[in-house]
């Protein structure tokens, strides 16, 4: 696994041992930032963005939105493991004062967000593939208001998955790639 595109391109990333994570592969992660850069329903500038990486694992999207200059990216995820590596990863880079890292489950994050002080241009969820509640999740980050009025969601799941989203989230693209889905919605506000 490597960050694709930017200042750190090619710059290969330190990934868990074990299957305890599902890293991002290299082509879909690709295929994610050309859609944000080239749809023309989702324009998206990586330039001064803030990201908010939910279930981030080793951190593979954030720190490609780093790579491409994104000013900040908050990384929320609970598995120690995980965490550990997201850290090696992170002072690889040097990149220590444009990041945050969040020991926390998601949704308790999404629900005690009080201190978060400021919104975000695009949250990137990438729950494990188990997690059925993705109506609850995309409901918690409506509730938390942490996203900008054009923000963008970019979510990853299973391509069988069946999922059920709240009215005010607007799907605006879904794409498959091998066992992968990808959607990319926003908020109506």
């Amino acid at each position: 696994m490597r960050i694709i595109s930017g200042k750190f391109r090619n710059t290969k990333l330190f990934i868990p041992p074990s299957k305890e994570t599902r890293p991002l592969k290299d082509i879909t992660k690709e295929s994610i930032f050309n859609t944000l850069l080239h749809f023309k329903k989702l324009p998206f500038k990586f330039k001064n963005a803030k990201i908010l990486d939910l279930y981030s694992g080793t951190g593979s999207f954030g720190l490609e939105c780093l790579s491409r200059d994104a000013s900040k990216v908050t990384f929320v995820e609970n598995n120690k493991n995980a965490l550990k590596i997201l850290q090696k990863n992170i002072y690889k880079l040097n990149i220590e004062k444009k990041t945050s890292v969040i020991e926390y489950s998601v949704l308790n994050y999404l629900s005690n967000i009080d201190n978060f002080n400021y919104r975000v241009d695009l949250i990137f969820l990438d729950p494990p593939y188990k997690e059925r509640n993705i109506f609850e999740l995309i409901d918690s980050i409506i509730k938390a208001n942490i996203l900008k009025k054009n923000g963008i969601v970019v979510i990853h799941r299973n391509k069988k998955s069946k999922d059920n989203y709240p009215n005010n989230f607007k799907i605006l693209d879904i794409r498959k790639y091998g066992a992968s889905k990808i959607i990319y919605g926003n908020l109506a506000f």
